[in-house]
C-alpha cells in the first residue's frame, strides 16, 4: 500500500467514534512518520506528525516527544499547529499526581482505587486484535503510578490479566484472552470497577456436566482387558531422571481401568501391581476372560542424541508390517520375553493372523489415537500426534480379539516424561483413552 493510501486510511480512521479505528490510525500515523525520517521526506513527516499529536490527543496518550517536535517547524506551520491544538495538547500531559492504592476482586469485579478521585480524561480504554499471538486485547491506559511492581491477576475463562507501569505517567491495565470477552467499566468515588465476562463459560460447564452423564447402552456389557507394560523385575525403557516406563504405565492403566468401570464396562489388568508377566500370558488372559478388546500400555524411548528431538503419542495394532520404525520399537517392546519364540517363528506366526481382528484392531487404534489427542490438546500445548502405526509386537500375538499397543509418549524426551508422570496429566491421558474405547464401540454398533 502506498504512503498517500495509508494517510488517506488514516484521516479516515481517526474521524471514527470508535477508539479502535483512532488508535488504528494513531499506529499509520507513526508508521508514516518512520518512513519519512527513512526517506528524508519533511513533507510526509509534519503530515504523520500532525497525525500522532491529534490521534494521541483524543487517546490521551503522552505524544510529547512527537508535539515538541512538530513545534519545532517553521514559525508558519508552528502557529498552525499551536492554534490548533494547543488546548487538547494540555491535556494530556497529565502528570502521574494519582497513585494507585489497592487492586483486587469484588462480586467478581475487578476493582483499583487511587488515593485521589480521577478524572475522565485520565483514564483510556480501547481494545484491538493481536494477530501475532492471536489474542483479544483489552487496555486500560491511567494516568496514574503504582506503589508495587507489575502484578498478575487471574480469573476464571481469562488467558491473562497484567497490571503494570507501562510508561512514567502511565498505568496500564493488560486483558488478554483468544476468544471475545464482555468488558465493562464504570468509575467509583476513587476509582475503576471492571466487569470481564467470558460468554463460553457457563456453556462449557454445562458441557462437561453432560459429559459425565453417560446414558445406558447395550455395549456396556462388554469386556476390557488392560495391559500395563513391563513390570517386577523387567523395569521398560529407563528415561528422563530415571523414570522408569513400568511405574508411568501402571498408573495410568489403574486411572482408565477405574474411568472405564465408573462407565459400566467390566474391566480386568493384566497387572495391578509391580509383578512381571510374560508378554505370551497376558493375552493368554484376555483370551480366558472372553475380552471384547485388549489395550497394551507402553511409554517410547529413543537414544539420547534424540531424546530432545522425538516426542508424541502413537497407537500400534498387530499386523505384519516390516517398516523400520515398527521394527524398531517392537524390538524394544518384546525384548524381555524373546526366549517364547524365535524370529523366524514369529515370522512364520504373523502370516497366519486373522484379518478380520487386524481390520478391527486397525479402527481401535484410530479411535484410541484421536480421543486422547483430542483430551489432552484442550488442556496441554505442544502435544504431538505420532500417528497410528503397525508392527509385529509380541504381546499382541495370540489375541483372539481386537488388541492394540499404545504408545502414550517418549519417557525419554525431558518435556514429555515431566508430563507422564503428572498425575493429573495421566488423568486426563485415561480419560481420552476411555473415550476412545467408548467411540470405538458405538462405530461398531453402526459398521
Amino acid at each position: 500500500m502506498s504512503d498517500s493510501a495509508i494517510l488517506k486510511r488514516a484521516e479516515i480512521s481517526e474521524k471514527s467514534p470508535a477508539k479502535s479505528e483512532q488508535f488504528r490510525a494513531y499506529n499509520d500515523y507513526k508508521n508514516l512518520y518512520l518512513k519519512a525520517l527513512m526517506n528524508d521526506n519533511n513533507l510526509l513527516r509534519f503530515k504523520a506528525l500532525e497525525g500522532i499529536v491529534k490521534t494521541g490527543a483524543n487517546l490521551h496518550i503522552d505524544v510529547s516527544q512527537y508535539s515538541d517536535e512538530l513545534f519545532s517547524k517553521e514559525k508558519s506551520q508552528r502557529k498552525y499547529v499551536i492554534k490548533k491544538y494547543k488546548n487538547k495538547i494540555s491535556k494530556i500531559k497529565i502528570r502521574p499526581t494519582h497513585k494507585l492504592k489497592y487492586v483486587g476482586w469484588k462480586n467478581h469485579n475487578l476493582e483499583l482505587y487511587f488515593d485521589k478521585k480521577l478524572r475522565n480524561n485520565q483514564i483510556n480504554y480501547f481494545n484491538k486484535y493481536d494477530s501475532k499471538r492471536k489474542k483479544y486485547q483489552y487496555i486500560f491506559d491511567i494516568h496514574a503510578s503504582m506503589l508495587t511492581k507489575s502484578q498478575t491477576l487471574r480469573k476464571e475463562g481469562v488467558d491473562g490479566i497484567k497490571l503494570s507501569q507501562y510508561k512514567p505517567n502511565t498505568l496500564r491495565l493488560l486483558i488478554e484472552n483468544r476468544k471475545t470477552l464482555d468488558v465493562h467499566f464504570k468509575k467509583t468515588s476513587f476509582g475503576i470497577e471492571i466487569r470481564i465476562h467470558n460468554k463460553n463459560i457457563k456453556k462449557r460447564n454445562l458441557i462437561s456436566k453432560r459429559k459425565k452423564i453417560f446414558p445406558k447402552r447395550l455395549d456396556r456389557n462388554k469386556v476390557i482387558v488392560i495391559d500395563a507394560g513391563h513390570g517386577g523385575k523387567d523395569p521398560g525403557a529407563i528415561g528422563y531422571k530415571h523414570y522408569r516406563e513400568k511405574v508411568v504405565v501402571l498408573s495410568i492403566a489403574k486411572k482408565l481401568e477405574a474411568i472405564l468401570k465408573s462407565r459400566g464396562y467390566k474391566v480386568y489388568m493384566t497387572r495391578d501391581k509391580d509383578k512381571f508377566v510374560k508378554l505370551r500370558n497376558r493375552t493368554r488372559y484376555a483370551n480366558r476372560r472372553n475380552a471384547d478388546i485388549f489395550i497394551s500400555i507402553h511409554a517410547n524411548a529413543v537414544d539420547k542424541k534424540q531424546a530432545n528431538k522425538v516426542h508424541g503419542l502413537e497407537c500400534y495394532f498387530l499386523s505384519k508390517s516390516r517398516s523400520n520404525r515398527a521394527k524398531r520399537v517392537a524390538a524394544v517392546e518384546n525384548s524381555s520375553d524373546l526366549e517364547d519364540m524365535n524370529y523366524y517363528g514369529k515370522e512364520s506366526f504373523l502370516n497366519t493372523l486373522n484379518s478380520h481382528n487386524i481390520i478391527a484392531a486397525n479402527k481401535l487404534a484410530i479411535d484410541l489415537q484421536r480421543s486422547a489427542l483430542s483430551s489432552l490438546k484442550k488442556k496441554y500445548r505442544n502435544v504431538k500426534d505420532a500417528g497410528v502405526r503397525e508392527g509385529p509386537f509380541w504381546v499382541l500375538v495370540g489375541a483372539q480379539m481386537p488388541a492394540v499397543l499404545v504408545e502414550v509418549g517418549f519417557i525419554t524426551n525431558p518435556s514429555e516424561a515431566k508430563r507422564l508422570v503428572n498425575q493429573e496429566y495421566q488423568k486426563t491421558m485415561a480419560k481420552g483413552l476411555a473415550n476412545g474405547v467408548e467411540r470405538y464401540f458405538i462405530n461398531s454398533r453402526k459398521r
